[in-house]
């Protein structure tokens, strides 16, 4: 069975940021808020939790989309060859905020990310994520929980998720309501902006 800890996203409590990022280093999967949608995630060195939540997707995990989900833009060159200075000029314009970014991968990946030439960055304007980022010491793989409600495509309770979800994960953290709207999705990779999906968070930013 799940834990389910409760978190204040204004000002989130440091022992319970810890607890999470425990179970994330025990390579536990959790559900987590955004300033989007419930995301299912874990930690992005840990093999055997992604393959988990690929599992969890019903994909294998070398055909994964998962974002990586970071607490600022120091981690991107980890990941992401070098950017120009109107891609930089983007990110920074529009993080923290509702944006998965796709950009182009470095070649020495995580491993269950090898053979991906591009890869999506979030860096969520909700303090909660950033924190438990910031105390990992590196990203989380992050992918939306889908609702099988015909209507509503993503579901807002953390309890309703926690009841969904508690025989699935390992922890659900309940951050409050969540939004409806998933992230709007921007290729960067190749120069010119490419919008792949139109979610929450304005286009003004390109």
């Amino acid at each position: 069975m799940a834990k389910f800890i409760k978190i204040y996203p204004d000002n989130p409590n440091e022992r319970e940021i810890l607890k999470v990022v425990e179970v994330l280093r025990n390579g536990g999967v959790i559900i987590y808020p955004s300033d989007t949608v419930y995301a299912l995630g874990c930690d992005i060195t840990n093999t055997k939790a992604m393959e988990r939540v690929a599992k969890i997707k019903g994909i294998k995990l070398e055909k994964n989309t998962f974002s990586f989900v970071c607490n600022d833009l120091s981690h991107l060159s980890d990941y992401v060859k070098s950017i120009d200075n109107s891609t930089f000029k983007i990110l920074k314009r529009a993080l923290p905020g509702p944006y998965t970014f796709v950009l182009p991968a470095i070649n020495n990946l995580p491993k269950g990310f090898k053979k991906r030439k591009t890869v999506g960055i979030r860096i969520p304007d909700n303090n909660i994520t950033r924190d438990i980022v910031a105390m990992l010491g590196n990203p989380i793989v992050s992918t939306s929980i889908h609702d099988d409600d015909e209507v509503i495509e993503y579901t807002t309770d953390p309890e309703l998720i926690y009841e969904k979800w508690d025989d699935i994960v390992d922890l659900v953290i309940d951050g409050g309501y969540g939004d409806n709207v998933a992230s709007t999705v921007i290729d960067l990779s190749d120069g010119a902006p490419e919008v792949i999906r139109e979610g929450k968070g304005s286009l003004d930013i390109l």
